[in-house]
């Protein structure tokens, strides 16, 4: 056990705490058994107080891949492993995640902690749709098995739960196959909300759909940016030298953000310039090509650090998301209210939802439309969050806590009361012990 100071990528908050860091599956169990209150935490890739207690388990020294059929895909790995280290294993052999989310340093335990969702929402669901097996550490300290039919209730409270009822210590999961490591990528430049919202009902049976917009923009031009639709390539898409090495892992260095940026840099005038310069990027109405996987999936994972551009006082990300049938009314509003007060973001990313499992009852997707915008830290934060909360609430929406640093207990889908020694910060603030 050591004590550091911690935070997640938004740098906000910041606290000290005590983290147990085991080896052994053994050593977890012993851990959960001798304390009161303890909270399992993976790399730190969520953002806000969620995944943050005063006492915390590591489980990144848990990074084994137990076994992986590379004839069907199906694969089982220790909970502390990160997306990216799967990748590197699985790719080569044709095999790709099954779901997704914008980064791949993520571990697998705060995938389905989180039941973390991606671009493919609309067609394949959330993470836990493709979950068959899992093992957890109980407050009890021992192991228990759980699927859709043995601990099934413990299995689906664990489903988005962020944690509070164990220790997840290994996940078994089916692959999806595919032919090549790239992605067909069609960008469609974007003149306003109503337009990108017809797209996206129109590209229902494309795989993977994500849209960034212009939070900034008013009147005719609100909403206004790029979707970006994509398919897994076969073989049949690419040209004679990618054909040479069609599953190979993408090739490239990153780029790194060595210090945090001063709090000045980043002010609307820059995010104004930000947003005509990628908006006006793209010439032609349409635009397609053929990329490696990395560059559609994880754009911002080539920049190391990037959290720090946002300075020492750090961001928080607010996702949302609200019924389709209400969905454009209320996003128009929540655009309304960021342009109004000036605080826009660089990162405005809109997904289409799909149906949901319903069993899955904490996981955060409902069929509609989700939006997740980046704000610097700033006095005024907590009242534009607030402004933002009631919008969400009067359209009958919710927050995705993974991301959440300040909204209220009325927008989670977890229960009123959470009684369990798996506390973080965020249950503590939201009232759910």
């Amino acid at each position: 056990m050591k004590k550091e100071s911690i935070s997640n990528w938004g740098n906000y908050p910041k606290i000290e705490a005590e983290v147990f860091e085991p080896a052994f599956v053994h050593e977890v169990s012993s851990v959960v058994k001798k304390e009161q209150s303890i909270l399992a935490r993976g790399n730190g890739r969520c953002y806000g107080d969620v995944s943050l207690s005063k006492k915390i388990l590591s489980t990144l020294s848990l990074n084994k891949i137990l076994a992986f059929d590379k004839t069907t895909g199906a694969i089982n790995c220790q909970s502390g492993i990160l997306l990216s280290d799967i990748l590197k294993v699985t790719v080569p052999f044709g095999f790709f995640l099954p779901v997704t989310p914008g980064t791949k340093f993520i571990t697998l335990g705060g995938a389905l902690a989180s039941d973390v969702h991606g671009k493919n929402h609309h067609a394949e669901g959330c993470f836990s749709n493709h979950v068959s097996k899992f093992k957890l550490v109980a407050a009890d300290g021992n192991t228990l098995d759980c699927s859709r039919t043995e601990n099934a209730e413990i299995f689906w409270n664990t489903i988005g739960g962020m944690g509070r009822t164990g220790v997840i210590t290994e996940v078994a999961f089916q692959l999806k196959k595919i032919e090549t490591s790239y992605i067909v990528s069609r960008n469609i430049k974007v003149k306003n909300l109503d337009e990108m919202l017809d797209l996206f009902d129109q590209s229902g049976d494309i795989t993977y759909s994500v849209a960034w917009m212009d939070c900034l923009k008013k009147g005719a031009d609100q909403g206004r940016g790029i979707l970006m639709l994509g398919e897994h390539a076969t073989l049949a898409d690419l040209d004679t030298k990618k054909k040479k090495n069609p599953l190979a892992l993408p090739n490239k260095t990153n780029l790194n953000v060595p210090l945090f940026f001063p709090g000045w840099v980043l002010n609307k005038f820059a995010v104004k310039a930000f947003n005509f310069l990628f908006y006006n990027k793209q010439r032609k109405k349409i635009s397609t090509s053929i990329i490696d996987y990395d560059k559609f999936f994880y754009p911002l994972d080539a920049i190391l650090n990037w959290n720090r551009i946002y300075g020492k006082k750090g961001f928080t990300q607010y996702q949302f998301v609200l019924p389709k049938a209400s969905g454009k009314n209320g996003l128009k509003e929540i655009l309304d209210t960021i342009s109004h007060a000036g605080e826009g973001s660089f990162l405005v990313v809109l997904k289409l939802f799909g149906e949901t499992e319903p069993l899955a009852k904490w996981s955060f997707p409902i069929e509609g439309y989700t939006l997740a915008l980046d704000f610097k830290i700033t006095p005024d934060t907590p009242k534009l969050i607030n402004q933002l909360d009631d919008i969400v609430q009067r359209y009958n929406g919710r927050i995705y806590l993974s991301k959440d640093a300040f909204s209220r207990r009325s927008l989670s889908n977890l229960p009123s009361k959470v009684h369990s020694k798996f506390t973080s910060l965020q249950a503590e603030r939201l009232k759910l012990i």
